[in-house]
């Protein structure tokens, strides 16, 4: 497993175990009361082996009902689908040879049992309350919540002036393709800063997933942070790239920071040799800010390749759309183009 598929592993066992979920709430009631317990999700045929003892329950779960199958001694098996409480009391016999980096008897059986199942056990710690969950070869400690809500502000302002920058580089933009003084470099660094804005956010949908039902209000700023980043970069992308805008942001996505540091890199991405190359805007950036649809953008760009040539070509645009429709499409452009030298937002 790659450390992408062990990310997303990781994440959806954050999902089942979030606060505000039932599983959740039985498992701070046992932390706060400091009872020990280890609970396994998930009874494969498999698995049966690997347990001894213990007594049959088969009924529904409950947040109270584990808490006080869980004050006994032994291990409590609930479904995959969190639905039934299976077994309590029950004995685990792990693999003794699987290697444990564990001290502790319980947490070393939880780590032993979730790499020969494949399944997510919990151990819940007596003395430190501290909650691990164990999936495959994962371990993840549970943080308090609020750690996890002060690291996620903290995650959230940095988002916030990456987002600043990133506007200002373009309003700088604005300027530049109006004037038709746009260099290879002022698209790089804006790529560049969407796609550092992209990787903060991955941290921060994981303090997400993790605070639950308490990261509402994160998830809300979030959501204003990222509103129309996608569009502007595949914009950004159809306007200078030499391929598919699509899969060029795909590519881009893949790089790692280092790789996303290095500028050629980039260019070489969009299809270019070094920084250096001349480049002209297409114009679906500026045209989608104005009435006309979809097709119209794209029938101007192919017949007229640039939007320099659109600037200039009043007639060629009325054959194309009709001479009411290009009139008010200069009006637009001649508004944008003034907001845009004025250093407003576009």
């Amino acid at each position: 497993m790659n450390k992408v598929e062990k990310e997303q592993e990781l994440l959806g066992v954050l999902r089942i175990i979030a606060p505000g979920v039932p599983l959740r709430i039985a498992l701070d009631d046992l932390a706060k009361a400091k009872l020990g317990a280890l609970i396994v999700i998930g009874d494969t045929p498999e698995f049966v082996n690997l347990t001894n003892g213990g007594f049959k329950v088969n009924c529904d779960f409950s947040p109270q009902k584990l808490v006080e199958l869980c004050k006994m001694d032994g291990a409590v098996i609930l479904d995959s689908e969190l639905k039934k409480i299976l077994l309590a009391n029950t004995l685990l016999v792990p693999d003794h040879t699987i290697p444990s980096n564990e001290t502790g008897t319980r947490h070393k059986t939880a780590e032993r049992i979730a790499k020969q199942t494949k399944q997510l056990v919990i151990a819940v710690s007596e003395r430190k309350s501290n909650i691990t969950v164990y999936k495959g070869s994962t371990k993840y400690v549970l943080q308090p919540m609020q750690d996890i809500l002060s690291r996620a502000t903290e995650v959230l302002q940095m988002l916030e002036k990456n987002k600043e920058l990133f506007n200002e580089l373009l309003l700088n933009l604005n300027v530049l393709e109006f004037t038709n003084l746009v260099s290879l470099n002022d698209v790089v660094m804006s790529l560049q800063r969407v796609e550092i804005i992209s990787r903060i956010e991955e941290i921060l949908r994981k303090y997400i997933i993790e605070l639950g039902t308490e990261g509402s209000l994160v998830k809300i700023q979030l959501r204003e942070i990222r509103k129309g980043l996608d569009s502007e970069e595949l914009l950004i992308l159809k306007d200078y790239g030499q391929r598919d805008a699509f899969n060029m942001k795909v590519e881009l996505s893949e790089l790692s920071l280092d790789q996303l540091s290095d500028t050629i890199n980039i260019v070489n991405l969009l299809g270019y040799n070094t920084i250096d190359d001349k480049i002209m805007t297409k114009g679906f950036r500026i045209l989608n800010k104005t009435s006309l649809n979809k097709n119209e953008i794209e029938m101007l760009i192919m017949e007229l390749n640039d939007i320099y040539t659109l600037f200039s070509s009043p007639e060629k645009i009325a054959s194309l759309i009709g001479e009411e429709r290009s009139e008010m499409l200069v009006t637009e452009i001649s508004r944008l183009k003034e907001q845009a030298l004025l250093g407003k937002k576009i």
